[in-house]
């Protein structure tokens, strides 16, 4: 959550025994390497997965930048295949931005530190790129599997002034917490279109159901289990 780490540049998590890809991280080693959310891995450097704590698996993944490890992946329908990744020192640049047309392109890879200001950059930038011209804005939340929950909150905070961003409850109602919009609309009521897929987790998930339940932005994308388009649009006006 700092932007930097060693590693391959993937978000694991374990299910039925087996360490399973939440998503890659781009521009990383597992990232380049093709590997997509949903794969399985079954073996590392040759060991077999099964059996381990996340912690093991994840510590065999680590190790010296410059040194390689061997995966084997499990994909969908697919016959298991090796993946060969070199380790790297892994630099996150959690947003980046550009101009298309008369559109604001904004991606999000992760939720850190940094991530809340940059946005606010983003989003400033391509205002002062555009001016009169701007039409709106999309924000790419594929593939990033979270991160930080205030980084989300600051994030919503860009886009929202006043509504529910998160809560959470618990079975003793004092541990119950609800977090609010308290910020400033920097994309001045331009219309938003969230792009989700099945690699967007936790703090991502948080962000464009925020932005969705507060009728600020259309939520586009594909889910889990499969490949088939979904959408909820929601018309907004300046």
């Amino acid at each position: 959550t700092k932007g930097e780490f060693g590693g391959l540049g993937i978000e694991v998590t374990m299910e039925d025994g087996l360490v399973k890809v939440v998503s890659p991280i781009d521009d990383t080693p597992a990232f380049k390497a093709g590997l997509q959310a949903g794969d399985l891995i079954i073996m590392i450097d040759k060991k077999p997965v099964f059996g381990m704590t996340i912690n093991e698996a994840v510590d065999l993944m680590r190790g010296e930048p410059g040194k390689k490890v061997l995966l084997k992946i499990k994909r969908a329908h697919e016959d298991p295949f090796d993946v060969t990744l070199t380790r790297e020192i892994i630099k996150v640049q959690p947003v980046k931005w550009r101009v298309e047309g008369n559109v604001g392109y904004i991606r999000i890879a992760t939720f850190g530190e940094k991530t809340g200001p940059m946005l606010k950059d983003a989003i400033l930038d391509i205002k002062k790129k555009l001016g009169d011209k701007l039409e709106g804005f999309v924000l790419d939340l594929r593939n990033d599997p979270g991160g930080l929950l205030d980084a989300a909150i600051e994030a919503a905070d860009h886009f929202l002034t006043e509504g529910e961003v998160v809560s959470t409850r618990g079975k003793d109602p004092k541990n119950n917490v609800s977090f609010k919009a308290s910020g400033e609309d920097l994309a001045e009521g331009y219309p938003v279109v969230v792009l989700i897929n099945g690699g967007s987790a936790s703090a991502s998930e948080i962000l464009a159901g925020a932005l969705q339940d507060q009728h600020r932005a259309a939520v586009v994308g594909t889910d889990r289990k499969s490949t088939r388009l979904n959408s909820s649009h929601d018309q907004r006006s300046r």
